[in-house]
């Protein structure tokens, strides 16, 4: 049997290169490396999740753009890359969800959630004639055990953080994170945080209209998205911190 030419690997199948690479699984990563800027932070009182959402004419409306989903009542998910993908990623989650609700009377778990949602994924990389994900998800959420924030890969793989980014701006969030985090912050200060490592990875173009911030509360296991006027409120609070650090640089 005749193998495969060099050319074939990529060809609409997931099969192994002989250097053991799946390149329709890289390529994947490549489309979530394009999306924009989406993160996670994890502090004591809950979890925050921020998008960079930037409208691509000043035509579209900032409201018809969404990357940040609420999956349960204690669950939400921030997306980067191809969004369509991540719309079925997410519609899976939720059913995933009621499923669990149904069947044990009790809120899924958040690693059991993001560990199915990676099952999905992961059977999308090893099947021909479908093609992986091309979105990554950023999975928050609060169990009785406390805050959990996870980063799947549209290769089915799992990491826990206590802060990530992902899309085209994760190297500078990251480095954000490696230099500020802290594990005893209040969601207020995970926010802030957040909020610097998007104004870093947009090359401080952010405003109130590129923006979209949701929190998972651990007091009350709820998510809430922030409306316009709090997200206005933050933004500027930002944009004065940032001035005053430039002016302070300057002297």
């Amino acid at each position: 049997m005749q193998p495969f030419p060099a050319a074939g690997y990529d060809k609409g199948i997931s099969i192994f290169s002989p250097d053991g690479r799946l390149f329709q699984v890289e390529y994947a990563r490549e489309a979530v490396k394009r999306g924009t800027t989406s993160l996670g932070v994890k502090s004591s009182e809950g979890i925050v999740l921020v998008v960079d959402k930037r409208p691509s004419s000043k035509l579209v409306e900032p409201t018809s753009i969404e990357k940040i989903f609420q999956i349960d009542e204690h669950i939400g998910a921030a997306t980067s890359g191809l969004v369509a993908d991540a719309r079925k990623l997410i519609e899976q989650a939720r059913m995933e969800s009621q499923i669990n609700k149904i069947t044990f009377n009790e809120p899924i778990p958040v690693e059991m959630l993001a560990k199915k949602i990676c099952d999905m994924k992961q059977m999308y990389t090893q099947h021909g004639g479908v093609r992986p994900f091309g979105s990554a998800l950023i999975i928050g959420g609060v169990n009785d055990s406390g805050c959990r924030l996870f980063e799947t890969d549209p290769s089915g793989a799992l990491i826990e953080y206590k802060a990530t980014a992902i899309g085209a701006g994760r190297a500078m969030a990251m480095e954000v994170f490696e230099k500020d985090y802290r594990e005893d912050m209040k969601i207020n200060e995970a926010m802030e945080l957040a909020l610097d490592a998007i104004y870093e990875a947009t090359e401080g173009k952010t405003t109130k209209e590129s923006v979209e911030i949701a929190i998972i509360e651990e007091a009350n296991h709820k998510y809430r998205k922030l409306t316009e006027e709090e997200i206005e409120e933050h933004v500027e609070e930002l944009l004065i911190r940032k001035s005053k650090e430039g002016e302070e640089e300057e002297e």
